[in-house]
């Protein structure tokens, strides 16, 4: 009977075994394993950039003949790491995606999720066990999870590639990566019984960044329906002009062809160390490069220039915690924290101080993390927000619970990513877990955790479903009201609150709208 359910699942399927199921995907049968939910790990969705396809655009994946077997997760791409973590293997043939679908039917046309993966775009990887995507397609979603380039040979601007390019344009080639995945899985999501016509992208830190990327991309229009960014990092900063990231990127040589054709070992050899602690080549970012993004994001959210879908946005309430770990000269004074003003607000340092007082060397390093957190999470989420709700609906979170990783921490509220295992349905995965600053088990949770991960990740099952995260069981959340915006607060409590830091907001949009300004001149 299990084999004859298989068979049914699509005129493109085919039956292995009880545990395995073949399906035809546009470059060739691939087969994967399980049973209530089936997985598919490593599908190629676009060619090796390699030899004269690295830093250009991504070509379609070669066909094969035969079944694929689709049981492991492909390499991940080539970076330097961070924060201690073990990587897995690493290639640049790494433009892979994976699948979790519980679908039966011929004809099931389930919700798809999209995830894309943080990492400051200079790092991270899809199968990274945070990631895992069996409890959210167990809730009735066909779960997509993607690797992408990354760093120098996601993000390298350079004048030699622009001037290949038929858009006189270099850079962003991880972004164009993700676009080409959702292409991919618009072409053969349906053969694993997802809904190309139903598909929500999510993403946290990079991923989160990502995610508004896509919104205002005119690459990505179409692609999906519905988006959820998580802790996206520095949208409505400056962003480096084309131009500027063309010249930084040429300090690794003029010749490209040489540059191509080294070694991956030898090209992040070249790469400069970071002062601030962070992996080597994390300068190297998404830009304004006049096709993958026409314009500044900022600019393009003011102006309306978006993919008008469904969004969900929001923050934990101490990610600037991961911004302080990289800081070079960590505030611990009150004196400390002046100097850290002065080199990030320049003139502006006593009305900063002002809108964010410190009285204490302990209220300084409490006070430091909040305006990391509201300079580089809050105020861009808030903004893409405000901006998206004259678009569509869009609905505000932000994270308050101490979960167990955060006060192992000792941080003073929750730490960036700390709501990723409410989100994904399971509370043991973190992603610090097998860092340094998490070698063992996550452990610690109770029942109040266990009701704040069924009530989120509820409630991104049934925005992936409907465009709307409200539903039966699940709290009340109402849209975002531009005129007085509300936020749902998923904290030791589940509630709607105003919108915090008015005042705040306000002048960090004054401040960055003439440092944007400054940036095109």
């Amino acid at each position: 009977m299990r084999f004859c359910v298989f068979l049914l699942l699509a005129a493109s399927a085919y039956a292995g075994s009880a545990n395995l199921l073949t399906v035809k995907t546009e470059s060739g049968l691939v087969s994967g394993a399980g049973t209530d939910v089936r997985v598919y790990k490593g599908i190629p969705y676009a060619a090796a950039p390699v030899g004269p396809l690295r830093w250009q655009p991504p070509e379609p994946p070669a066909a094969w003949s035969g079944v694929r077997e689709a049981t492991e997760f492909g390499p991940i791409c080539p970076q330097t790491g961070a924060l201690g973590m073990k990587l897995p293997k690493m290639s640049e043939d790494c433009l892979t995606l994976n699948i979790w679908t519980p679908a039966r039917r011929p004809g099931d046309r389930l919700p798809v999720l999209v995830s894309i993966h943080g990492g400051g775009f200079v790092g991270g990887w899809s199968s990274l066990d945070v990631y895992e995507g069996e409890p959210l397609a167990r809730q009735g979603v066909v779960f997509v999870s993607m690797n992408y380039r990354l760093g120098v040979l996601g993000f390298l601007s350079h004048p030699a590639l622009a001037g290949e390019s038929p858009h006189h344009t270099s850079g962003n080639y991880g972004l164009m990566d993700q676009v080409a995945a959702l292409r991919w899985v618009e072409r053969n999501v349906g053969a694993f019984g997802g809904d190309p016509k139903r598909v929500t992208i999510m993403g946290e830190s990079a991923g989160g960044s990502s995610v508004c990327y896509l919104l205002v991309s005119p690459l990505a229009k179409g692609l999906f329906q519905r988006a959820i960014s998580q802790s996206a990092q520095g949208i409505y900063l400056p962003m480096t002009p084309a131009a500027r990231a063309q010249e930084d990127g040429a300090r690794l040589g003029d010749d490209i062809a040489a540059l191509r054709a080294l070694s991956v070992d030898d090209l992040l050899k070249k790469l400069p160390h970071s002062a601030s602690g962070l992996p080597a080549g994390a300068q190297f970012q998404p830009t304004v490069d006049g096709w993958v993004l026409p314009d500044d994001p900022a600019a393009l959210f003011e102006q309306g220039r978006v993919n008008r879908v469904s969004v969900i946005a929001g923050t934990d309430s101490d990610d600037g915690a991961a911004v302080m770990l990289f800081t070079t000269n960590p505030v611990r004074t009150v004196a400390g924290y002046r100097e850290y003003l002065g080199a990030h607000f320049h003139d502006s340092v006593e009305r900063v101080f002002a809108l964010y007082p410190a009285n204490s060397d302990a209220e300084s390093r409490q006070v430091a993390r909040l305006l990391a957190s509201d300079t580089n999470f809050l105020f861009g989420t808030r903004s893409v927000l405000l901006a998206m709700a004259h678009a569509s609906r869009a609905y505000w979170y932000e994270f308050t619970r101490m979960d167990p990783v955060s006060l192992k921490f000792k941080t003073f509220g929750p730490v960036h990513g700390a709501e990723m295992g409410y989100v994904f349905g399971d509370l043991s995965k973190s992603l610090y877990a097998g860092t340094p600053l998490l070698p063992g088990k996550v452990e610690g949770f109770d029942d109040t955790d266990r009701a704040l991960s069924k009530a989120m990740s509820g409630a991104w099952i049934a925005f992936a479903k409907t465009g709307n995260p409200n539903g039966p069981g699940l709290p009340r959340w109402p849209a975002v009201d531009p005129r007085a915006p509300r936020l749902l607060q998923y904290g030791d409590e589940i509630r709607t609150v105003d919108a915090m830091r008015a005042e705040q907001m306000e002048f960090l949009k004054e401040y960055y709208a003439k440092q944007r300004a400054a940036a095109k001149k």
